[in-house]
């Protein structure tokens, strides 16, 4: 899960010196996630995700918890039938990014388009709620 704040993370240079040799480490398969680019001003968050040639219909934005994730999912089927074999090839593509959202976002108001192949999401900004120090006084019993 990605997070709309950058934080530091210790190089992997680490692992190599404190890990065991010899012991073959699980990896995670690599995936194509698309790139992604977060963009601030004075009034909003903005979202550009560079994703050609997929359609806006196969997007799927949602919100929980004050986590935003975006996914996509795409299944293509073709049939080829001849009179000796027959054959069925299936495309299947998809992804899923997530980000953490800062306390400022009004999640009301978020929007998304998807135009000339690039996803955007505008987070609009709310001032945060000043609360005024409250002063109380503890009887000593």
């Amino acid at each position: 899960m990605a997070t709309l704040v950058h934080y530091n993370n210790l190089p992997t240079l680490f692992d190599s010196f404190f890990g065991r040799p010899n012991i073959v480490r699980y990896q995670k398969p690599a995936t194509q996630l698309p790139a992604v680019n977060v963009k601030e001003d004075e009034t909003a968050y903005s979202l550009h995700m560079a994703a050609p040639g997929l359609k806006k219909e196969n997007f799927n934005l949602s919100l929980e918890q004050n986590k935003l994730t975006i996914s996509f999912k795409q299944e293509e089927k073709t049939d080829e039938q001849t009179p000796t074999y027959t054959r069925q090839e299936f495309g299947f593509q998809a992804f899923e990014r997530s980000f953490r959202l800062p306390k400022n976002v009004n999640t009301e108001g978020i929007s998304a388009t998807y135009t000339d192949g690039i996803l955007n999401v505008t987070l609009p900004k709310v001032e945060p709620k000043v609360e005024a120090p409250t002063v109380k006084q503890i009887a000593i019993g």
